[in-house]
C-alpha cells in the first residue's frame, strides 16, 4: 500500500484541526455551545498544539516506508489516535443523532483513517 497519500491527508486534516483549536478557541466554544472560560481556552489551545504536532510528524514521515516493522511507532500512534477518537465520535453520534453534521463528518473521517492505519500497521509495505 502506498502510504504517502494517507500520511499527507491525515497531516492536512490534523493540521486544520490544530490551527482552528489554537487560534480560534472562542469561535469553537461558540459553535459547540459550550461555555467559555479562560482555562477552557487554554485547554483547547494546548489540544490544538498536540494536533498540529501530530500533523507535522505525519507530514515529515510521508516519504518514509511505513508498515509492518518499518516505522512501527508512527503507524501504531496514528492507528491508536484515529481508532480511539473514531470510536468516541461514533459513540457520540449514535447516542445523539441530533449532533451537528460536522461531527458526523469528523466521525466518518476518523473512522476511515482508523481503518487505513490499521491496514498500514498490519501489513508489510511490499504486500498489496
Amino acid at each position: 500500500m502506498n502510504t504517502k497519500p494517507v500520511m499527507m491527508l491525515s497531516a492536512i486534516f490534523l493540521a486544520l484541526i490544530g490551527i482552528v483549536l489554537t487560534f480560534m478557541p472562542q469561535e469553537v466554544t461558540a459553535f459547540t455551545g459550550l461555555g467559555f472560560t479562560p482555562i477552557y481556552q487554554l485547554q483547547l489551545q494546548i489540544m490544538g498544539a498536540l494536533f498540529f504536532a501530530f500533523a507535522m510528524l505525519n507530514w515529515m514521515a510521508k516519504g518514509a516506508i511505513i508498515g509492518g516493522i518499518y516505522n512501527r511507532p508512527i503507524a501504531i500512534a496514528n492507528f491508536a489516535h484515529f481508532l480511539i477518537g473514531g470510536a468516541a465520535l461514533v459513540k457520540a453520534v449514535i447516542s445523539n443523532i441530533h449532533l451537528h453534521y460536522s461531527v458526523w463528518i469528523i466521525a466518518a473521517i476518523y473512522s476511515i483513517f482508523a481503518l487505513l492505519f490499521g491496514i498500514i500497521f498490519s501489513k508489510h509495505p511490499a504486500q498489496n
